[in-house]
């Protein structure tokens, strides 16, 4: 049991879409993730999509509604089965909690992002 320090994690990487587990949380990974532009359209069947928004600005766009702005500080779940896309026009630092071996890419065409320990 130790304390992580999120800003020490975040300054170990600079690539984008590219999640770092930082913990274990239950049957979970607990990521960093920093990102710029846009990710494909995708749904995940099974599960919820967690993100909290550390730094900077992401947009949540969900499928037949309105685009929805996270700001530092604040989280959005998407639930399970809605077809979404995160992206920001600035780099944005994410935290993203989600179950071990779950594809961070959903049903989209693009690969799944490998998903290194730091």
């Amino acid at each position: 049991m130790k304390s992580i320090n999120l800003e020490d994690k975040l300054g170990q990487f600079s690539a984008h879409w590219e999640p770092q587990v930082i913990a274990d949380y239950n049957q979970n990974d607990v990521m960093v993730v920093k990102f710029i532009g846009e990710y494909p359209f995708h749904k995940h069947e099974t599960t919820d999509d967690f993100f909290l928004v550390l730094e900077g600005e992401m947009i949540m766009d969900i499928e037949g509604e309105p685009s929805k702005s996270v700001k530092a500080g604040e989280l959005f779940v998407v639930p399970k089965g809605v077809v979404h896309r995160p992206r920001a026009e600035q780099e944005v630092k994410v935290l993203l909690i989600e179950p071990k071996g779950e594809s961070n890419s959903g049903d989209s065409d693009r690969p799944p992002a490998p998903k290194p320990r730091l």
